[in-house]
C-alpha cells in the first residue's frame, strides 16, 4: 500500500498497550558507555533504507491535545517510554512503512517519520538506536513506544525514564535516502533552464486569495524551501517565515480550488493538510 493511512483513520484502527485507551495509542544526560552521535556510521540496513514516504505532517489533535509536528535535529528529551503490542506486527506505520516488531523500530508523536534515535534506559544505562517511523504513542505521560526488540535490548519490561537523542548524521541520511537526495560528494549534472526552479524564499503571510493550505511546518528553511519548490506542481507554493518556523502553504486559491488540491495531496501524497481562510484556521473539510 503506497498511500498513507490518515492520522484519523489510523488512530481509529490499530490497537494500543494496555492503558483503557487502545484504540487511540498509535498512528500506524546519556549514561551509554558507547558514543552514537555524530560521525558514527550504521551499517544496519533496515535502520538507514529509503521509506516509501518522508513524512512531517502537520499540527493536530487527539482528546483535545495538540500536537505540532516538526523537523528538529536538535531533539534530545527525557520522558517516559513504554512498548509497541507485538500484534501490531504487519501494520502500516504513518509514512507507508510495514510494522516489524523485530525490528529496532519506534513511535514519536512530532519527530520526521523516518528519524534515526539514540534511546537510553535511564534506570540501567542500555542504549539501542531505533528508525522512529510512526506516530504515537497518543498518551501524555509517554514520549514514546519502543518495538519490542529494541525494548528489550535496554532491559525496558514495560515502562521506563528513557533519553531520546536524535542522530543528526544519520537522520539526515535516511531522510536524503527517502527523499532522493543525492550523498555528499556526490556529482549532480546541472539541471537544464527549463527544468530549473528558484528555490522558493519566506514571504510575509499573504493577504490575497482567500483559502490557504498548509502542508508542514519547519524549524530549517532549505528543509521548506525544498518542500516548497516540489509543491509548486499543486499551485503557488510559498515559504512562511511565521512564529520562528519556516511553513510551507499553497495560496491565493478559492474555494474549488483549495478543495481540489487538498484532495490531491491527500491522495497523491498522503498528507493531511490544514486550511486557512482570510488567515484564519478552518475545517479542511468545511468547502
Amino acid at each position: 500500500m503506497k498511500k498513507l493511512v490518515s492520522l484519523t483513520a489510523l488512530v481509529a484502527v490499530l490497537a494500543g498497550c494496555a492503558t483503557g485507551n487502545d484504540a487511540k495509542i498509535y498512528g500506524s544526560e546519556s549514561l551509554a558507555e558507547e558514543d552514537l552521535t555524530a560521525g558514527t556510521v550504521l551499517n544496519d540496513s533496515y535502520l538507514m533504507a529509503a521509506a516509501p514516504k518522508y513524512y512531517i505532517g502537520n499540527a493536530y489533535k487527539v482528546d483535545d491535545v495538540q500536537y505540532i509536528p516538526s523537523e528538529d535535529l536538535t531533539y534530545n528529551q527525557t520522558g517516559i517510554a513504554g512498548i509497541i503490542p507485538t500484534e501490531l506486527s504487519g501494520q502500516k506505520t504513518t509514512n507507508g512503512e510495514v510494522f516489524d516488531a523485530s525490528q529496532m523500530v519506534a513511535t514519536s508523536k512530532t519527530l520526521p517519520l523516518p528519524t534515526i534515535a539514540k534511546v537510553t534506559n535511564l534506570d540501567n544505562g542500555e542504549s539501542v538506536v531505533v528508525r522512529v517511523n510512526n506516530r504515537g504513542p497518543f498518551v501524555n505521560t509517554r514520549i514514546m513506544d519502543l518495538s519490542p526488540a529494541a525494548a528489550e535490548k535496554i532491559g525496558l519490561n514495560s515502562q521506563a525514564k528513557v533519553q531520546v537523542q536524535v542522530l543528526t548524521e544519520q537522520s539526515i541520511a535516511v531522510k536524503n535516502a527517502t527523499i532522493g537526495a543525492p550523498e555528499p560528494g556526490t556529482t549532480v549534472q546541472p539541471a537544464t533552464v527549463a527544468e530549473t526552479q528558484p528555490a522558493a524564499q519566506p514571504q510575509p503571510v499573504a493577504t490575497s486569495g482567500e483559502y490557504a493550505i498548509q502542508l508542514a511546518a519547519f524549524y530549517a528553511q532549505d528543509s521548506a524551501d525544498a518542500m516548497a519548490a516540489r509543491m509548486k506542481a499543486y499551485g503557488d507554493a510559498v515559504v512562511v517565515n511565521e512564529g520562528g518556523m519556516y511553513k510551507v502553504r499553497i495560496v491565493n486559491l478559492d474555494a474549488t480550488k483549495a478543495r481540489s488540491v487538498i484532495n490531491a495531496l491527500r491522495t497523491n501524497e498522503g498528507m493531511a493538510p490544514g486550511l486557512l481562510k482570510d488567515g484564519r484556521w478552518v475545517n479542511a473539510d468545511s468547502i
